[in-house]
């Protein structure tokens, strides 16, 4: 039985929370905070095996809550936030970097279209995060600061560089390591990078504004049809698939398109793969199921570098595992070790030309 705490200071919602929580046969509600001081109290109390936590509350809100609760006793905490408020996105972000493992739209409540979709994906989620394992967080080392350094690719070598582009897919996990691995990339950094990453609706142009702010690399949501330039980091849009032209453009297909998630990782992958072939870094990361795995293989049967995290940085091995049992990972990396994998790649082609 998977143990939770529910801490939001709406009366409505946490009962309708202790409602959906409690109608799952695996997961029992073993208390209610009203508050982030509660919530403090009661992990330190109650152990519970997964946290929701609100951010916006009275007292203490959920920043402070996961911080102290990160830093004192560090259980997986899953934050419940209102994505149509910016000023509640941005501060999921920083909950995020206090050691919070996921975010979820509060779910929809019955009547609303979206009803079943928000519940199922808040009980799917709760059962993987309690089996997370979360270590003690300590303020000096909450989240990796950009590196200073550059590795002076001048503009007419980077046009003759070996790769054009860099792929990148996550999901359950994947802000944090999005953010260690941009963080750990230069400001001249000499290729274009796109990436899907699976989020609840609303979250997107939050993420987009916290990682250009806590990197050296612009951050923004991808347009149809606009150039692709070295050092720009594009994200897939809401509702739309985004792929590559040889003339190096974004293209964005509105819809599913036969793949089972939108954003795919895999459409992404697959387009880049057709338009690039060993021309393309891909890289896969911490997420649940096999989104963009056998893409990655596809990608390394071009002869192209393909990156796959490791099981001990990643909150969800389920992408980057399925990569590696189908052989399709060149490298096998930590989240820490990814960015200097990739800054060795650029400057090994740019010696070789």
């Amino acid at each position: 039985m998977i143990k939770v705490l529910v801490t939001e200071d709406s009366p409505v919602v946490r009962g309708y929370l202790q409602y959906v929580l409690n109608s799952d046969p695996d997961i029992e509600v073993i208390g209610i905070a009203e508050n982030g001081e509660e919530a403090v109290r009661m992990v330190e109390h109650n152990k519970p095996d997964v946290v929701t936590m609100d951010i916006h509350m009275p007292k203490m809100d959920g920043f402070e809550a996961t911080r102290q609760i990160m830093e004192t006793n560090p259980v997986p905490i899953v934050i419940c936030s209102a994505s149509w408020n910016p000023e509640e996105v941005d501060k999921t972000f920083r909950t995020m970097e206090a050691g919070a493992v996921a975010a979820l739209e509060k779910p929809r409540g019955m009547g609303h279209p979206d009803s079943e979709a928000s519940v199922r994906e808040l009980l799917q989620t709760i059962k993987l995060m309690a089996g997370v394992k979360v270590v003690r967080r300590w303020s000096k080392t909450r989240i990796k600061k950009p590196v200073e350094k550059t590795i002076k690719v001048a503009e007419e070598a980077s046009r003759d560089l070996r790769y054009k582009i860099v792929t990148m897919g996550s999901s359950t996990g994947g802000p944090m390591v999005l953010q260690t691995i941009l963080a750990g990339l230069p400001k001249d950094f000499p290729l274009p990078i796109m990436i899907v990453q699976h989020i609840a609706p609303g979250f997107l142009s939050g993420l987009g504004e916290w990682l250009s702010r806590t990197t050296n690399l612009p951050v923004h949501i991808a347009s149809d049809n606009e150039v692709i330039e070295p050092g720009k980091v594009y994200l897939a849009p809401d509702g739309y698939q985004m792929g590559v032209s040889r003339d190096e453009r974004v293209k964005l297909k509105e819809g599913y398109n036969n793949y089972t998630l939108c954003p795919s990782v895999s459409y992404l992958f697959q387009a880049a793969c057709e338009t690039f072939g060993s021309e393309v870094i891909g890289v896969l990361l911490t997420g649940m199921g096999r989104d963009g795995a056998e893409e990655l293989k596809a990608l390394r049967s071009r002869g192209a570098p393909t990156i796959a995290q490791d099981k001990e940085s990643s909150v969800v091995h389920g992408m980057p595992g399925e990569a590696i049992k189908l052989g399709g990972a060149t490298y096998v990396l930590s989240s820490s070790n990814i960015s200097k994998k990739l800054v060795e790649l650029v400057v090994k082609s740019e010696k070789k030309k």
